[in-house]
């Protein structure tokens, strides 16, 4: 086979490589303008333009937050704001040695002769948009598949259609210089056990791992970005030890090793269950070829959000919320999170949203 080429291949690299360093994980902020006003709504702040950067900078400048981070992914709109002071939020994070990303996916829509799946829009002028998003200072990008649990699903169809979508989107990212997050969100809801959940997950994987290679994708230059191997949402918890176990299993039957990290999204976990369940990750004896980290959207503003609730007084708060949970995530990637970090309000609430769309 041969391998794609690509002028940026050892830049590809060194920023995959970077992004899944131990200690440090990704911030998740590019909420698309409807899915922030849904948050908004649950504080009573306007969905305005100035309330969007206000919460945006609260989040990039919060005191001891960006040493925890070795990414933040952002929304086009924000990619190009500013702090009051006039400062790019691109070089507020470059400074800190944080990597901008940039959110390059237009949603889902339903997949024909499917009941009620969907695939992911967004390839037309993905390589134009990437460009532009390089040159503006992005060096990663993230697209976001969608998959659901069901009597049938998911179906093969859904399986391909979305594996081969994700292989295109990353090597378009890597023609243009921005390592791809590879995002196939299997849906938490349902009443279905862990071992179906896994099972699922290996299957999208190997899907995911094959497509990758048919495109001739630098598996070196990417990240994945999966849900954690859990029951359904209508289904008994069980322990973190145990998701653990599932979840670095299923990874370890499909995930090569040239990988270097993978970034967990949070999939409706509360902010502590996300930061427990990733450091029993981490705590699992035996091999892991990859950096096993974090790319939380939901479960690192949840107590941010609520202690800000739009007014400027309450920045201060909000930022020490912010970073409570920045540095147990920061231990959970390493191991060694002793659990309740200073449970602020919303630290344990469910996040989970039933088919949740951004």
């Amino acid at each position: 086979m041969s391998s794609f080429k690509s002028k940026y291949e050892d830049e590809l690299i060194a920023n995959a490589a970077y992004i899944g360093s131990p200690g440090k994980g990704i911030l998740a902020a590019d909420e698309s303008t409807g899915t922030i006003g849904k948050r908004f709504a649950s504080i009573n702040v306007e969905n305005v333009e100035a309330n969007r950067r206000t919460l945006r900078e609260l989040l990039f400048t919060a005191p001891g937050c960006l040493d925890c981070l070795s990414g933040v992914i952002l929304f086009e709109e924000t990619l190009y704001q500013k702090t009051a002071a006039g400062v790019p939020f691109v070089d507020v994070l470059k400074k800190a040695g944080v990597l901008p990303g940039i959110k390059v996916d237009k949603g889902t829509v339903e997949l024909a002769g499917t009941n009620g799946e969907t695939t992911t829009q967004g390839l037309d002028d993905l390589g134009q948009r990437c460009k532009k998003y390089y040159e503006a200072g992005a060096r990663f990008a993230k697209w976001r598949a969608v998959l659901k649990i069901g009597p049938n699903e998911p179906s093969p169809l859904s399986i391909h259609e979305n594996a081969y979508g994700l292989a295109r989107y990353a090597v378009i990212c890597q023609e243009n210089g921005l390592v791809p997050i590879v995002e196939p969100e299997i849906l938490v809801d349902g009443p279905h056990d862990i071992a179906k959940c896994a099972d699922v997950t290996e299957r999208v994987l190997a899907a995911c791992y094959k497509a990758l290679s048919d495109h001739h994708v630098l598996l070196e230059g990417t990240l994945l970005k999966p849900n954690m191997v859990t029951p359904g949402s209508d289904s008994p918890k069980v322990a973190p030890e145990v998701i653990a176990q599932h979840t670095v299993r299923a990874l370890l039957r499909t995930v090569p090793a040239a990988v270097p990290a993978i970034v967990f999204l949070s999939g409706g976990q509360s902010e502590e269950e996300a930061s427990v369940n990733l450091n029993a990750m981490n705590k699992l004896k035996g091999k892991k070829p990859w950096t096993l980290t974090f790319s939380y959207g939901r479960a690192l503003q949840q107590s941010t959000l609520k202690a800000w609730g739009g007014k400027d007084e309450n920045i201060p708060k909000a930022q020490a919320a912010l970073l409570v949970r920045c540095k147990a995530n920061s231990e959970a990637t390493l191991g060694t999170y002793q659990g309740n970090a200073n449970l602020g309000d919303g630290a344990s609430e469910s996040l989970h949203v039933k088919d949740y769309k951004y």
